[in-house]
């Protein structure tokens, strides 16, 4: 069992003991570069994180692809030989992190945590009349692993909860919305939506001007899939206009974020640095163990990713 380790800007070595305590006898290294006219080492399975192209053209025996992320968008990007698979996380600890980061956005913009602050920060004691639970639907754009999980913890708080997504799905308690007919619908029902997309050549820029504009007056934005699903200035002059009451981002087209970007000094824009789901080494590790020796069993893999469909 040969697996070789190229995750970009990750440290190795913990992941590297990590599996082999998991899989006991196993030879995996971190990759380098092969030097001209040196022969390299060849894996049957990788673990990566944002490989680069010259990691995909050097290992030519790769079987499969274990992303240590939920999003694939980065390997999709590159060349890929038709027979490599591409294997996804199917949680890992992610969904319970990604809910905790939505509740709390949805209850502080709910609850005007940010105007109490304002407040505070003003030395001015206010009363503001509650909001009506019944008038502040949550929209959730997608309906996989995460946004299913995601809708589910909503619902604790007695929100009204919509999913949409490409193909129907069965939540209890969620009312359903399914492809490009029924996304008008779905937008005009939401006051808070939030981005659970995957990233495809479909999705990109799907939060527009038209859709956004398609929100409730005083819709609130949750970002917390891909920075490029979301045009920028089209957010920018909605907020402005005052059809939109705010946002809150994690992901960003360029990471970092720029210095001089917009959103850094937007009053009505709240900015995480990519965080609200970190992947947690033990739990992978576990999971993507489990999952090679399905392999060596013979027996088909969870997570494997539809190039075509890009999730």
């Amino acid at each position: 069992m040969k697996i070789v380790f190229c995750c970009t800007n990750t440290k190795a070595d913990l992941w590297l003991e990590g599996f082999r305590l998991a899989l006991p006898g196993v030879d995996i290294w971190e990759w380098q570069a092969a030097e001209a006219g040196q022969t390299p080492k060849l894996a049957d399975h990788a673990v990566v994180w944002s490989p680069p192209q010259a990691f995909i053209d050097e290992q030519k025996q790769l079987q499969n692809l274990f992303n240590i992320g939920a999003g694939v968008d980065a390997l999709l990007r590159l060349q890929l030989p038709a027979a490599m698979n591409i294997v996804r996380l199917n949680d890992a600890g992610m969904s319970m992190q990604m809910s905790e980061y939505v509740c709390h956005a949805v209850i502080r913009q709910f609850r005007e945590f940010d105007d109490y602050q304002s407040d505070t920060q003003a030395q001015r004691w206010s009363y503001r009349k509650p909001s009506v639970r019944s008038e502040f639907a949550v929209g959730v754009l997608g309906a996989g692993v995460l946004g299913s999980k995601v809708a589910e913890a909503l619902q604790q708080f007695q929100f009204p909860v919509n999913v949409w997504s490409r193909s129907a799905k069965q939540i209890q308690g969620v009312k359903s919305f399914t492809g490009q007919v029924q996304l008008p619908d779905f937008l005009k029902a939401t006051r808070v939506l939030v981005n659970l997309l995957p990233l495809t050549a479909e999705t990109e820029n799907i939060l527009n001007r038209a859709n956004l504009q398609q929100l409730q007056k005083n819709a609130y934005l949750i970002n917390v899939a891909r920075g490029r699903h979301l045009v920028d200035q089209d957010l920018l002059d909605l907020l402005d206009e005052g059809h939109m009451a705010g946002a809150m981002l994690d992901v960003f087209r360029v990471e970092p974020l720029p210095q001089d970007h917009a959103f850094w000094k937007h009053p009505k824009i709240s900015i995480t640095p990519h965080t609200s789901a970190r992947t947690l080494r033990d739990e992978s590790i576990a999971q993507i163990a489990s999952k090679i020796q399905t392999v060596y069993q013979g027996l088909p893999i969870e997570g494997r990713v539809d190039k075509v469909r890009g999730y």
